[in-house]
């Protein structure tokens, strides 16, 4: 069975996603991620983005690009055998859902 490099980086992976984090300030609240398959059987990488709600309601455009973005430049998704999918929440919307994967 095939498995992408970002299986065995994930460390590398997590500096990443702490950089971009801090890197964005107090409007990204957390990201967490994921690696698996995808609907078609690619594998992938899945991040979970939660917002403050201000970020969320204000500037959710502008916010979420700097996310996409700064990812993209921390990580090397052809490199790490995944494609990037990024899915945001606020924390209002946590705090209702209080899904495990999300906290």
């Amino acid at each position: 069975m095939f498995l992408p490099s970002a299986v065995t980086r994930q460390s590398e992976i997590d500096g990443a996603v702490a950089r971009v984090q801090q890197s964005i300030g107090p409007d990204v609240v957390r990201i967490r991620y994921e690696i698996g398959e995808d609907w078609s059987g690619q594998w992938a990488i899945f991040f979970r983005i939660v917002l403050t709600d201000d970020a969320a309601r204000i500037r959710l455009r502008d916010v979420a690009t700097r996310v996409v973005r700064g990812l993209a430049q921390q990580l090397d998704y052809p490199g790490l055998g995944v494609f990037p999918y990024h899915n945001f929440r606020s924390v209002s919307e946590q705090a209702v859902l209080q899904e495990p994967a999300w906290a």
